[in-house]
């Protein structure tokens, strides 16, 4: 178990240095601990970066269970739902974006190689209740489902740190593709 402490400090170490300067020493030292401290807990460089992430999936689940489980149609759920992922999105953008290829890989991709289910199954939901509602016309549910996630996800996050775009026109230029070619006319 990760200590509590080393959240914030680790988020600020890969904020600052990026991965490849990422080390047990600097986040300890952000945390006010020691590295032996860390060490006698067992506590290494991939413990605190899946904890970093197990971080970022729980606020996830949590963020996405209000606007999955709201009012109105399959369609209006799936646009909160996937408002609140670029929100999330925003929010630990230095922390996903200072990972490497393989660290990202392994963050959100199974040993399958595919999307994580925990990532998609909201958006499966979502888009069997759009099926039965009309609301929404996908083509294939579980290939659908792993676009959308992969669409909003990594573009958002591509034209924040590549082009610069700002969280509004990011968010608002990715849903209106995403979002309107999923649902019905």
């Amino acid at each position: 178990m990760v200590d509590e402490r080393l959240i914030p400090a680790a988020r600020a170490v890969l904020a600052e240095h990026g991965l490849p300067a990422f080390t047990v020493e600097r986040v300890a030292a952000a945390a006010g601990m020691s590295r032996m401290t860390l060490h006698r807990h067992g506590i290494g460089k991939p413990e605190i970066l899946a904890a970093l992430f197990e971080r970022l999936l729980e606020e996830e689940r949590a963020e996405l269970w209000e606007p999955m489980t709201g009012k109105g149609s399959a369609a209006v759920r799936l646009r909160a739902v996937l408002e609140r992922c670029c929100e999330i999105a925003e929010r630990h953008l230095d922390v996903v974006e200072a990972m490497d290829i393989a660290a990202r890989n392994a963050a959100f991709h199974g040993p399958d190689g595919l999307t994580r289910p925990e990532f998609v199954e909201p958006l499966r939901r979502l888009l069997v209740d759009g099926q039965a509602d009309g609301s929404l016309h996908p083509v294939d549910v579980e290939e659908d489902a792993t676009l959308l996630y992969n669409l909003v996800g990594h573009t958002y996050r591509h034209l924040r740190t590549g082009h610069g775009w700002s969280p509004q026109r990011a968010r608002e230029g990715v849903l209106r593709i995403a979002f309107d070619g999923i649902r019905a006319r």
